[in-house]
């Protein structure tokens, strides 16, 4: 199965509490850290959450 390296590339400050909890949900803290996910309707989804704070890539 797929999975999909999360990287957080933007600050949390000032987000709706809906978008900091989100991040917390997928095991991100701070700016820079990442994880590795498999890719789940669950997981996509979260991501569709805060896409403007993260980059997503494909890892084997």
């Amino acid at each position: 199965m797929a999975r999909l390296k999360v990287t957080q590339v933007r600050s949390a400050i000032g987000r709706k509490q809906n978008q900091r909890d989100t991040l917390r949900t997928l095991g991100l803290k701070r700016i820079n850290d990442a994880v590795v996910k498999e890719d789940r309707p669950e997981i996509r989804g979260m991501i569709q959450t805060v896409t403007h704070l993260v980059r997503v890539e494909e890892v084997e």
